[in-house]
């Protein structure tokens, strides 16, 4: 399987595969990415397509990769699909601009070329995707148990496929990272990943669970995601040190997992063999919630401090009760300020002892709707209670798939289309919110009312002024 990033020089010829058919597997995001600087989470690679590439070049079934990341221009698009008989994409919600616009030029320049299609956005509004004629296949659902058929044979299914996915991670072959664009950067340790802020480079992203199971009205992925079970700590701990031996030395490890903290006895199992049997305890990032902080405190300190889960990511989303029964994260005000107080007593504990101390990485979500200007200023006050803090701050934006997305969307009150089915910041999302008090908010305008209520000793406007990050 080939990878091919040439910039500015003339497109490879498409390779057959050992059936005649030429495949393109297409990465999607924004151009540039791959050749200009750029933010470092829009460096991420795609685990959806190194799996299913995995499992086709397992199967026989040989496809060349493009990635949309590393055009300088769209105008250098159209050389780069000419002569394939399919393309195939894996779709977020965010990425469906660039999906829609790649799929219109592939049929330019292929007439009789097949798009084929899956992924999240496939899954969660597959009725839009419909609507566009130049996407001919719409697999939703996971397609490890798929893609090999369909790819093969797409004229023996209908238009619209119902994935079928494994029972378990676990029965996933280990990815080859290997079948990820090669950006060619210094700074891109391929096949291994760029920091980011989290921790040192070279980074290793894995999953070791799929689904999170709570409710979020903003999120709901259980609803569209089937349960599946987990991969086994012997699993991840084999899976990185066999990156380290082969690509490393590893810096860090992202853990991509919706909630990596749930399952205790899987937690507890982390804890026994993470530190004894990995080749190093890399630090690492992974998302937990607050309420679960609170009601699994000893198992929560025993992660952090015994294997170095040292950034903390936790969808805190608002410091205001009547906000989070607006979203359903069936988790309080108080449970957030209890899971700041327990991470800021760690930190300042290990930094006695001479450790570098925890941080959070703080989602925040501004925007929703019903949030009046108090219940912003308790989210920002709650954000100056944490010591060691990253903040990741996002206006709400109603994506399908989510029940209170669909709402909205039903209502006509969502700004957003195929055509900005993006993640910048500062666009505004739906209708009915006022935008204008939301930036004249994270300009630090409303800093002195913030800082009422807070006991001395708060952190000024800078904490979170500039942190309004992609939704």
């Amino acid at each position: 399987m080939r990878s091919f990033f040439s910039f500015g020089k003339n497109a490879p010829a498409p390779k057959a595969s050992s059936d005649g058919i030429k495949r393109l597997w297409l990465d999607l995001g924004e151009a540039g990415i791959f050749v200009y600087p750029a933010g470092a989470h829009d460096r991420w690679q795609d685990h959806g397509l190194g799996l299913l590439r995995t499992i086709l070049r397992d199967k026989g079934v040989e496809t060349d990769l493009f990635s949309l990341r590393s055009l300088k221009n769209w105008e250098e698009l159209p050389k780069r699909l000419a002569g394939y008989d399919q393309l195939i994409m894996n779709i977020r919600s965010y990425w469906y601009p660039f999906a829609y616009k790649a799929a219109q030029t592939f049929k330019q320049v292929n007439p009789n070329g097949l798009v084929i299609t899956g992924g999240m956005h496939a899954t969660v509004a597959p009725h839009e995707m419909e609507n566009v004629p130049e996407f001919d296949y719409i697999c939703s659902g996971p397609g490890e148990n798929t893609i090999v058929d369909l790819v093969r044979d797409p004229k023996a299914f209908p238009r619209k496929v119902l994935g079928i996915g494994a029972k378990s991670i676990a029965d996933w072959p280990m990815m080859d990272r290997t079948l990820w664009p090669n950006p060619k950067l210094k700074d891109f340790p391929w096949p291994l990943e760029p920091e980011c802020g989290w921790g040192p480079a070279p980074v290793a992203t894995v999953i070791t669970s799929r689904v999170c199971p709570w409710q979020c009205v903003f999120c709901n992925e259980s609803s569209y995601i089937p349960n599946m079970g987990r991969k086994s700590v012997d699993q991840v701990i084999d899976e990185l040190n066999f990156l380290d031996e082969h690509y490393g030395p590893l810096g860090s490890v992202v853990i991509h997992d919706s909630m990596f903290f749930q399952h205790p006895p899987w937690l507890t199992e982390w804890v026994e063999k993470y530190p004894r049997k990995a080749r190093r305890r890399w630090p690492y990032w992974a998302a937990g919630r607050s309420d679960t902080v609170r009601q699994w405190p000893e198992l929560f300190e025993a992660l952090v401090r015994e294997t170095n889960w040292n950034i903390i990511s936790i969808g805190f989303e608002s410091g205001s009760d009547r906000v989070l029964k607006i979203l359903n994260k069936e988790c309080t005000a108080e449970d957030n300020l209890i899971a700041i107080e327990h991470l800021n007593r760690i930190g300042d504990d290990m930094e006695r002892a001479g450790q570098d101390p925890p941080s959070f990485w703080a989602n925040i979500m501004l925007g929703v709707p019903g949030e009046r200007p108090e219940d912003a200023f308790e989210t920002m006050r709650m954000l100056k209670r944490m010591k060691r803090v990253l903040p990741s701050i996002s206006y709400y934006a109603p994506y399908p798939g989510s029940l209170l997305g669909y709402q909205l969307i039903a209502e006509g009150k969502s700004l957003m289309s195929k055509e900005n089915y993006h993640r910048y910041p500062n666009d505004e999302k739906l209708m009915g919110i006022d935008y204008k008090f939301y930036n004249d908010l994270m300009a630090g305008k409303y800093d002195g009312e913030i800082n009422k209520g807070l006991n001395g000793n708060a952190k000024g406007a800078e904490l979170y002024a500039g942190h309004l990050i992609k939704a």
